[in-house]
């Protein structure tokens, strides 16, 4: 997901604290723009801000605007570019452009509509704000307006040139089953790559927190972690403890949800022994079939490292290519 730094929440609690608040949004890019479509940034009604949408090249110009916005309560967009030969100095690499629209909180952007957009973040709900540059009219829709864009975090212009989509995704998790090597160097990959990344295993020796430092660690069994922490479409997981006792119950957790991706570590001959077990439990084939086996990519890895990176390939394969 594209992080949006909070902005939503930000902008929510400048207005409930009687602030007044301005949102910034990248909604179109040329060439070698800062900061991609959707990003965003937050304007006080003190002038401070908070986030980004140029890297500060425009910045400044951004919250002129901004205080202007507040006072007449109408959106404004604004186009910024430059040429080559001044696109290094102000930060817009090769030429770049980029189209920025900046709404006021309360004014063309309505303070419910803000809060429901909060509260579907919060909820880890999928929704879209889609916005008319034309008549201003704003309305959040779900995934199911624009599976396409959802899958890829993809915010960006209609064919049509006037209605912005703006997509809020909820941050995407990963969830380790074992604290083993392999998890070492997986976890602050998954990260690095934009994954919450959540490591479980109840052998308090593997799962220490100078094994895995700045990781959420859980102490508890697979199947129990998972059902407290809760798995959406936007999870993944990956199980690394060879030991049946411990993956089994995580992969009936993962088959029993909506998870993007499930992979588990084993040989193949490993893998037709765990299907075999997962068959007597009464799980289908088409089920069987979701968990990738042996886990990774197969890009011949060696050693630890090599199978995190290929770990990591294919849950970015499943996610972005479905």
């Amino acid at each position: 997901m594209l992080d949006l730094e909070n902005i939503p929440e930000r902008a929510l609690g400048l207005v409930q604290a009687g602030q007044g608040a301005v949102i910034a949004t990248v909604v179109e890019t040329w060439g070698s723009a800062p900061r991609q479509v959707g990003a965003q940034m937050v304007v006080s009604g003190a002038g401070e801000m908070s986030g980004s949408v140029s890297g500060g090249c425009v910045e400044g110009a951004v919250v002129l605007a901004a205080t202007e916005a507040l006072e007449t309560g109408q959106a404004r967009l604004m186009e910024f570019g430059v040429s080559d030969d001044e696109a290094f100095a102000v930060g817009l690499a090769c030429g770049g452009r980029i189209r920025i629209l900046v709404e006021p909180v309360g004014g063309v952007l309505p303070v419910d509509l803000l809060a429901d957009l909060v509260a579907a973040r919060a909820a880890r709900r999928p929704v879209a704000l889609v916005v008319d540059l034309e008549s201003s009219a704003r309305r959040l829709v779900d995934a199911t307006a624009y599976p396409e864009r959802f899958r890829m975090d993809r915010s960006g212009l209609e064919e049509d040139g006037r209605h912005f989509i703006h997509i809020h995704n909820p941050p995407l998790r990963l969830f380790v089953v074992g604290a083993v090597h392999i998890a070492q160097a997986l976890v602050p990959m998954a990260q690095i790559a934009g994954h919450d990344v959540t490591v479980i295993d109840p052998r308090p020796a593997f799962g220490s927190a100078a094994r895995f430092p700045d990781v959420a660690l859980v102490e508890d069994w697979p199947d129990e972690a998972l059902a407290a922490l809760g798995l959406d479409a936007r999870s993944a997981v990956v199980t690394l403890t060879h030991d049946p006792k411990l993956d089994d119950p995580a992969i009936m957790a993962a088959l029993g949800s909506d998870i993007y991706y499930l992979g588990c570590l084993g040989s193949g001959r490993t893998h037709a022994k765990r299907a075999a077990r997962l068959e007597a439990a009464g799980y289908g084939a088409d089920q069987i079939a979701r968990i990738h086996a042996p886990v990774g990519l197969d890009i011949g890895a060696r050693g630890p490292g090599e199978i995190a990176v290929s770990v990591l390939a294919e849950i970015t394969q499943r996610l972005r290519r479905g």
